[in-house]
């Protein structure tokens, strides 16, 4: 059987925690900031967990991560 290709899109946005979750970045931080408030802005600035329903999605983009 061939490899199965990674698409590198996907690689460089999505990372892989310990107990097996995908980690991703939030939207809406790259721009536009001065109308959004402090609190807004430190919210989207963490990582959190990608929904389960995309899950399946990114295990077939990422399938040696």
């Amino acid at each position: 059987m061939p490899k199965i290709k990674t698409c590198k899109t996907a690689a460089k946005r999505f990372k892989k925690s310990g107990s097996g979750k995908f980690i991703r970045n939030k939207a809406f931080k790259s721009h536009i900031l001065e109308k959004k408030n402090a609190k807004r802005k430190r919210r989207l600035s963490g990582t959190t967990v990608v929904d389960k329903t995309n899950a399946k999605q990114l295990k077939r983009l990422l399938p040696y991560l």
